[in-house]
């Protein structure tokens, strides 16, 4: 069962009589339980994206197309309506917890108010209910972390507090925006099965937005790659990872760190940066950077041709399966 559609999602920035569009016409399905992977570089409109979808785009920001979860139409949706899914059936977590907690509150009273304003509990069961998911993710002395402020947690705990204050009204979908920047290697672990066994526990499904698709690999179930605010690639994990057909998504992968590789060892870079945002220049996006590139791919942009097993590409030369 589909729980989120996307259908021809476009959102653009007009900043000083330039439009900047960070989304292209975009279409993304995803079911209940389902674990999708949204991977690409910064600037790709990954994020965007699902802002848009939460009525969160900033200031300036227009969006147009559809965004349906469980069926009811998100985008335009008034504020009173958004917040009866948001924090509820619908959940984000951010990529910079220590942005997204209010820094003069406690942790346990920012994990109480979302039970009492979502759950409609009494401020004491809200705290009960607040120590119990902190105890439920994971926290060390999840008590004494209650009366604490988000400046005396460590950035892997204070992850963890937004990952429980997500999670304590037991979602439908959760969004995760880059849960592991920052972070060092032992704890983007450590937060990475967090969410695999919380998946498993409340059966939610859950989109994971990052640039690594070695961070989305343990974890999704498809992975869909982005470049320049428009799909180029889908599939299952094992499609992607195995049998890449897109030159940007090989590229991607050939940059994912290989621990059984030799020692000594220069990492592989992509050549270029993404085009200008405020242009719309014909085309593949990725011919500039692409090492197969034809006249064709400079003149004519590639529509997403869906072959076998639903593995979709966006490229007029794609790889050999």
């Amino acid at each position: 069962m589909t729980i989120l559609a996307i259908d021809d999602l476009r959102v653009h920035f007009d900043r000083r009589r330039t439009r900047l569009h960070a989304v292209r016409g975009v279409s993304l399905e995803v079911a209940a339980a389902e674990c999708v992977g949204i991977v690409g570089e910064s600037g790709s409109g990954k994020t965007q994206m699902f802002m848009a979808a939460m009525g969160l785009l900033a200031p300036g920001a227009e969006a147009a197309g559809s965004v349906r979860f469980e069926g009811t139409e998100l985008l335009g949706a008034k504020a009173a309506a958004l917040n009866r899914v948001r924090g509820s059936r619908l959940a984000m977590v951010f990529q910079d917890p220590m942005t997204s907690l209010t820094p003069h509150l406690t942790v346990g009273s920012q994990l109480s108010e979302v039970l009492v304003t979502h759950a409609g509990v009494s401020w004491p069961s809200a705290e009960s209910g607040a120590l119990r998911m902190l105890e439920r993710v994971r926290v060390p002395e999840a008590r004494r972390r209650l009366r604490q402020y988000p400046h005396e947690l460590s950035g892997g705990l204070r992850q963890r507090v937004m990952i429980g204050m997500a999670l304590l009204c037991d979602p439908a979908l959760l969004i995760a925006d880059e849960p592991t920047t920052a972070l060092d290697v032992t704890v983007q672990s450590q937060v990475m099965d967090l969410l695999r066994s919380m998946r498993r526990e409340i059966g939610m499904a859950v989109v994971l937005i990052s640039h690594d698709l070695g961070v989305v690999a343990g974890l999704a179930d498809r992975i869909v790659v982005m470049y320049a605010g428009r799909i180029v690639e889908s599939g299952t994990a094992g499609d992607i990872l195995e049998r890449a057909l897109h030159p940007y998504t090989a590229a991607l992968l050939q940059c994912v760190p290989n621990l059984h590789g030799p020692r000594l060892h220069r990492m592989p870079s992509l050549p270029g940066q993404p085009p200008d945002p405020g242009t719309d220049a014909p085309g593949c996006a990725f011919a500039p950077r692409c090492a197969h590139v034809t006249q064709r791919c400079k003149a004519e942009r590639p529509s997403l041709q869906i072959g076998p097993s639903a593995h979709a590409v966006a490229c007029h030369y794609p790889l050999p399966a």
